[in-house]
């Protein structure tokens, strides 16, 4: 028997403790850097233990130690950027790119991103000198929590997901650089070191790259162009990898965890040869989304190179119906039987939480699912 792995996309919706702080730092309010660090470590622990616990064999940190959100805590780990005015009032921020979506569905956005959560000051990001990494001590910190917590606990495997070029400087601004492809791949380098740092820990690197995939609605649906800009973001994240083993990378591409229509997302089938050109070992993309979910037949005619592995979504992070195993054994034997049952790792759609303060689903229905996740799991097992 093939057991199936189990995993996850990475972010968990933050215990209430920790969300206070967060809250307090995006509210520029102060906060004790010990009390921030002890809270931090503690929390992260705690949900390694309760993944270890359900039966999840490879955890994460749940993105606790992250500021503001999946993409935009990078915005603390790189120098060589400002904000071009001071930052003012905190406000709700609008999340969701202009596109199709938002076209069709404008009365719905209006109430929609007003709920959200999302908030952020006045000002732009611009590069206004060269791009570097200034993240050591956060990226260590983050990696001395989960490795900590893995080995207390005895999970199998740990994971902590880091951010693509692409999704790191989505809009650019340039004041420095002289092309949007100059900052790009100065972005790239900068964030080769925080791969290699939790690389070098011993951990598995996840890259998050929605924007490479909502883009395209973002675009207006050109499909020609949008090729074009995803090109140059491909090879990005391809230097952004230099001297990562491949075994030791997982690539996340979803259609943003928003959950909306997403009625003008691209087509996995007009991206998978750009995912797939992307030198990592396991590939992360959405199968319970109802957008998407018909997608694996993909992979009856599109080969998954040898050694690669797929980690399909089977559970949503986007509904709070809780998915019966019997459902996700099903999703998983039908991938398992086109592409093998040791190339299929059981995981999420995407995050339960885009960010500190943004959560998806209530928190016990994040358990159920996960719980719901590897009892499917189990039950394919038997099947493959």
């Amino acid at each position: 028997m093939t057991a199936i792995r189990t995993t996850h996309v990475g972010s968990l919706v933050r215990p209430p403790e920790l969300v206070e702080i967060l809250r307090a730092r995006e509210h520029g309010e102060g906060v004790d850097p010990a009390h921030h660090a002890e809270v931090l470590a503690r929390s992260v622990e705690e949900v390694v233990r309760r993944q270890v616990e359900i039966g999840i064999d490879v955890v994460s940190d749940g993105e606790y130690g992250k500021s503001d959100s999946w993409s935009r805590y990078i915005r603390e780990r790189l120098g060589g950027f400002t904000v071009s005015e001071p930052a003012g009032t905190v406000t709700a921020r609008s999340n969701v790119p202009p596109g199709t979506d938002k076209r069709l569905f404008g009365e719905f956005y209006a109430e929609y991103e007003a709920s959200q959560g999302f908030v952020g000051g006045g000002g732009e990001w611009r590069a206004t000198s060269p791009v570097h990494y200034t993240g050591q001590e956060a990226v260590g910190r983050d990696i001395a929590n989960l490795t900590r917590a893995a080995v207390k606990t005895g999970a199998a495997g740990a994971f902590l997901p880091v951010v693509a070029p692409a999704s790191a400087v989505p809009r650019p601004a340039l004041d420095f650089y002289d092309s949007d492809e100059a900052l790009l791949f100065a972005v790239a380098d900068a964030l080769n070191e925080e791969y290699r740092a939790v690389v070098d820990a011993g951990l598995t690197v996840q890259v998050d790259d929605a924007h490479f995939a909502i883009t395209y609605d973002t675009m207006g649906g050109d499909l020609a162009a949008y090729r074009a800009w995803a090109e140059v973001r491909t090879e990005a994240l391809i230097r952004a990898l230099d001297g990562i083993p491949p075994e030791r990378a997982r690539y996340h591409v979803c259609w943003g965890s928003w959950n909306a229509p997403h009625v003008g997302d691209v087509a996995l089938r007009d991206i998978v040869d750009l995912v797939l050109r992307v030198p990592v070992g396991t590939y992360s993309l959405e199968q319970a989304n109802p957008r998407h979910e018909h997608e694996w037949r993909v992979w009856a005619d599109v080969e998954l190179p040898s050694g690669k592995v797929l980690m399909p979504g089977l559970v949503s992070h986007a509904t709070n119906v809780v998915e019966h195993p019997e459902l996700v054994a099903e999703r998983i034997v039908r991938l398992a039987e086109l592409v093998g049952p040791d190339r299929v790792i059981a995981s999420s759609d995407c995050g339960f939480a885009q960010g500190p303060l943004v959560r998806r689903v209530h928190p016990s229905i994040q358990w159920a699912k996960l719980e719901a996740l590897v009892e499917g799991a189990r039950l394919a097992s038997t099947r493959v």
